[in-house]
């Protein structure tokens, strides 16, 4: 396991306290898990993605990401409608160990309300909550 130091954490997301991960861009919400957590769940094995179309509420189970060790449920910050899954994690589910932000995105949401998104954490913030 990495060190909390050796996490990768870009500046430009804003993270949960469950550990998932989201880039704004317009009133499209990229989701996914991030570094700390692909790096405690493992060498991923399945995830579950939900089907274009889906809607969710802040706060509602959208996923779960498998891994050798454990399941672990995927959360949206945002409410809204689900307009594109990544459909590559069905074959290459470790593109989420791989690269978490870039290939390894799980879902992308057009936000009802982009305010939701304003008790997410920063990089400080949320490095600041790991560290306990």
């Amino acid at each position: 396991m990495k060190e909390l130091n050796e996490l990768n954490l870009p500046e430009d997301l804003k993270y949960s306290d469950d550990h998932e991960w989201a880039r704004v861009d317009g009133d499209i919400v990229t989701i996914g898990i991030d570094d700390y957590a692909q790096d405690q769940l493992g060498e991923v094995v399945f995830v579950e993605v939900p089907e274009v179309g889906d809607t969710f509420s802040k706060g509602d189970q959208f996923g779960t990401v498998e891994s050798v060790k454990a399941v672990s449920e995927i959360y949206t910050p945002v409410s809204g409608e689900v307009v594109e899954a990544n459909e590559a994690l069905a074959d290459a589910p470790e593109l989420i160990n791989n690269s978490p932000y870039k290939d390894g995105w799980i879902v992308k949401i057009k936000a009802d309300d982009l305010s939701e998104l304003d008790n997410l954490k920063d990089k400080a913030s949320y490095f600041q909550m790991l560290k306990g």
